[in-house]
């Protein structure tokens, strides 16, 4: 799918929406019906928010219609990661055009699939991040379109309050078990501390000093939703294919989606 033919597609000439505290659109209007919108953030760079993320979005997927979206374009684009990077369908830099009352079912319809799962990626060729009222065009799109819309987001630009994390009905930060990324969580706090929105802990990896997940959710003030057990063979598949549908770490992000979604 070319970039005209997509921008044809999706691009409308009507006022675009724009995200407010808790949504898209007019906050004076009755909130419209929308997916449940779940951001997934790092508490520091290597903390594995993608692999959640996505195994999140494919959980959910089993249940709902379930998008993934790439927010961090510093990381070379989802689609690697999965394995999709010789996908058809349009990523970002594509959707340049696509403002206004973007069709989210011709939208998810360009997007490549990872199994069940419909994914906009960032694209390691094209490395240019879209503009903010891009992303809210089709954010707004594709959260009337879906059940469940994932955003894997950019840590540096939730810190900076830059991010849509606002309107993230759950917000999940994902932290090693290490003081560093202790630190980075408490650090994005302040910005997360959005009424309405339920904010919670991952705690993952090996604990190299001997901190406890339940010392890191202490520490950062957070509640602990997920403790996700060491998987070899997450940084084996994440280098061969992408991320494997078996395996402790899968099963711990299915309790922790069906627990989401309750």
């Amino acid at each position: 799918m070319t970039r005209e033919v997509a921008g044809g597609l999706l691009r409308a000439p009507v006022v675009p929406s724009r995200p407010t505290a808790r949504g898209w659109g007019d906050p004076s209007a009755p909130p419209p019906w929308r997916a449940h919108v779940v951001g997934v953030v790092g508490a520091r760079g290597g903390a594995g928010a993608s692999s959640l993320a996505a195994a999140l979005a494919r959980a959910t997927s089993t249940t709902t219609a379930t998008a993934l979206v790439d927010l961090d374009g510093g990381c070379g684009g989802l689609d690697v990661l999965l394995g999709l990077e010789g996908a058809d369908g349009v990523r970002w830099p594509d959707l340049a055009d696509a403002r206004g009352d973007v069709d989210g079912d011709d939208l998810v319809a360009l997007l490549p699939r990872w199994g069940a799962t419909a994914v906009l990626s960032a694209d390691r060729a094209r490395p240019h991040p879209p503009e903010p009222a891009v992303v809210a065009d089709v954010l707004h799109a594709l959260s009337r379109t879906v059940g469940v819309l994932v955003l894997d987001l950019d840590r540096s630009r939730v810190v900076a309050g830059e991010s849509v994390a606002a309107v993230c009905d759950t917000v999940l930060v994902v932290a090693p078990r290490d003081l560093r990324a202790t630190a980075g969580a408490l650090a994005l706090r302040h910005v997360l501390d959005v009424p309405g929105a339920d904010v919670g802990l991952v705690v993952r990896g090996p604990a190299p000093g001997g901190l406890g997940a339940a010392e890191v959710a202490e520490a950062v003030g957070l509640p602990l939703r997920a403790v996700l057990p060491v998987d070899r063979r997450l940084a084996a598949g994440t280098e061969h294919g992408g991320i494997p549908g078996t395996g402790p770490f899968i099963r711990a992000v299915r309790r922790l989606a069906a627990g989401l979604l309750r």
